[in-house]
């Protein structure tokens, strides 16, 4: 088997505010769709309501060689909770119940940079650019519907 892209697909409460989201953080809207179809220009709604589904893409959008997240309104998996989700003494950051993610960047300091774009977007930032001992420098976000997205370039060959 040779796989030409992979894409994950997030369950969120809110498909135009889960777009926006991503839109804060540099990614573009590819497309949106409700239970009309397609919605022209990728907005938000049309007559037949908010979209319940859409694209994010970033790098080389639109071909096979860039990044792309799809967004499901209620569906197509599960959402976690607020950071940690369940408030308990030891409770790990894993414990939010949502997909997690790894985005990898070409740069350590790309790292720190998306760092301060969602502290600018008031993003939740579970963990500050780290150097971790396995090789990588990585921050962590979270998605207000509980998705958490490791953020991380090498910083060693």
């Amino acid at each position: 088997m040779k796989l030409t892209g992979i894409t994950p697909i997030l369950n969120v409460s809110d498909v135009p505010a889960g777009l926006a989201w991503f839109e804060r953080l540099g990614w573009k809207r590819g497309f949106t769709y409700n239970a009309g179809g397609i919605i022209a220009n990728a907005a938000d709604r049309n007559a037949s309501g908010p979209a319940g589904f859409a694209g994010v893409f970033c790098d080389g959008a639109g071909d096979t060689h860039g990044c792309q997240i799809f967004l499901c309104h209620d569906g197509q998996g599960s959402r976690g909770g607020p950071h940690p989700r369940h408030v308990t003494p030891g409770a790990r950051d894993d414990d939010t119940g949502g997909v997690w993610m790894s985005w990898w960047l070409e740069q350590p300091t790309d790292v720190d940079a998306v760092h301060e774009l969602a502290l600018r977007h008031e993003i939740t930032v579970t963990r500050p650019p780290t150097d971790e001992p396995w090789g990588v420098r990585e921050c962590r976000i979270v998605h207000p519907d509980g998705h958490t997205i490791r953020v991380s370039a090498f910083t060693r060959g």
